[in-house]
């Protein structure tokens, strides 16, 4: 299931809301042998967090598949920042920093109970009461393994979305009656207090007078699979910039956008619009922005963290569609 931003918690009894916490989405396939541990977007990830396998592996239910997110504390805040250390192609490296800081996999949801059959087709309410009795039977020892709270209380909800920052990404909410559709975004929304959106990097300009990079260029895809030209970033540092230079020089490749592309009509257009560089639209960054009007962020954006962990093609539209052509009464 993935989850649909919204600008406000919803209210009433269908819903459930739970914390969201800031880490990699993680599926997790443990069939009595091996487990397996999948990101959201299809990639094997057991090989980064080996302290998360092992701990699958010591609980006694022994064939199950749940859904969760995995997470690294540092000083008793999750730090993202480990996360993408751990993607480390050196197994060495990688043991290295489990042991210094290990991961924790925060449990969400069950889809495979511990008779192998399916829960998928059973509404909301039903699996987080089977994954309930889960967690009592499998998690008392372990706290490598935990399971994420939940609240029907929306006055709940909204002191969690006081907190955010931190350990707190935002607030998920979940309809009660709803099966596990797998990709889709009509079951679960999210909240967040900033506004952000992960966009693929498609082009990139050289800063003025010099062969180093001034902007990236950002872009989104639509239902029809067409990545469209969205907006900007240069809020990155100085010393960072010889080294963006040459990743996305590396990069270079046409058509970089396949709809809307910058040099279009705009009221953002300048006499440098189109001078820019196409990049095959590999790298996925998060944004935050102010206002997405005319298809466009309407100011540049600050880049909040590279996403080694999303797939370019799961950057779709539908993050910002619902801030698109929102007025303002004038009193």
């Amino acid at each position: 299931m993935e989850a649909k931003s919204v600008d406000t918690i919803p209210s009433g009894d269908d819903w459930q809301y739970e914390p969201k916490w800031d880490g990699f989405r993680c599926l997790a396939f443990c069939d009595g042998v091996e487990n397996f541990l999948q990101s959201k977007a299809g990639q094997p990830l057991a090989r980064y967090f080996p302290d998360v396998v092992d701990a699958l592996l010591r609980l006694t239910a022994k064939k199950f598949v749940i859904d969760g997110e995995l997470v690294i504390e540092v000083d008793r805040r999750l730090s993202f920042d480990e996360l993408q250390l751990r993607l480390h192609p050196a197994e060495s490296r990688v043991q290295k920093l489990a042991a210094a800081h290990p991961a924790t996999l925060i449990l969400f949801d069950l889809l495979v109970n511990e008779t192998g059959m399916s829960l998928v087709n059973m509404p909301f309410s039903e699996r987080r009461r089977t994954l309930e009795k889960f967690a009592k039977q499998n998690l008392k020892r372990d706290r490598t393994i935990r399971l994420s709270p939940a609240t029907t209380s929306l006055a709940q909800a909204n002191r969690w979305l006081a907190k955010v920052g931190g350990n707190l990404d935002g607030i998920i909410a979940k309809r009660l009656d709803a099966s596990y559709a797998s990709g889709e975004r009509t079951a679960m929304v999210k909240v967040k207090n900033i506004r952000t959106a992960d966009c693929v990097v498609a082009g990139f300009r050289y800063a003025s007078g010099a062969k180093v990079i001034g902007s990236l260029l950002l872009g989104l895809y639509d239902e029809a699979g067409l990545l469209h030209h969205v907006g900007f970033t240069s809020a990155f540092k100085t010393s960072d910039r010889r080294a963006l230079t040459k990743k996305f020089e590396a990069l270079r490749k046409p058509p970089g956008f396949t709809g809307n592309a910058p040099g279009g009509p705009s009221r953002w257009s300048s006499e440098r619009t189109g001078e820019w560089e196409p990049v095959e639209p590999k790298i996925v960054v998060e944004v935050t922005y102010d206002h997405f009007t005319g298809g466009r962020f309407r100011h540049g954006t600050k880049i909040v963290r590279w996403r080694s962990d999303k797939v370019p093609r799961q950057c779709t539209l539908d993050q910002v569609a619902h801030r698109e052509g929102r007025a303002i009464a004038l009193l």
